[in-house]
């Protein structure tokens, strides 16, 4: 069982950066691929950003590559996602996720544990 808990969401202007957190806890956090999934209202939750266990392979949606960075610190079982020069199209509850598994997936249902979400506004 994993326990995931982000933080860092909040309201920025357009071009702005916010940098998301996501403390894991309850086994072996290296072992875990970690996603980053985001739900607008009224749209479906969309794939961001996914990271290897190792941190060795990335993966970004088109929409954000270039602007966001996913990344992880295995001694502090803590992922992260850096979100710069973030549009009002941004805006949205984004979640961070884990796989059972070591490598990085962009499918929602290859995750088995989730967060609760932060929210991310951005005015224009």
């Amino acid at each position: 069982q994993v326990q995931l808990v982000e933080s860092g969401g909040g309201l920025v202007q357009a071009g702005g950066s916010l940098r998301l957190s996501c403390a894991a806890s309850g086994r072996t956090f290296s072992g875990n691929a970690m996603g980053w999934f985001r739900q607008a209202p009224g749209k479906e939750r969309e794939f961001v950003a996914s990271i290897s266990g190792g941190g060795g392979t990335t993966y970004y949606s088109d929409s954000v590559k270039g602007r966001f960075t996913v990344s992880r610190d295995n001694a502090e079982n803590t992922a992260y996602l850096q979100l710069n020069n973030l549009k009002p199209e941004d805006t949205a509850v984004y979640y961070c996720a884990a796989r059972s598994g070591f490598g990085a997936a962009t499918s929602f249902d290859r995750y088995v544990y989730w967060g609760q979400g932060t929210q991310v506004t951005v005015s224009s």
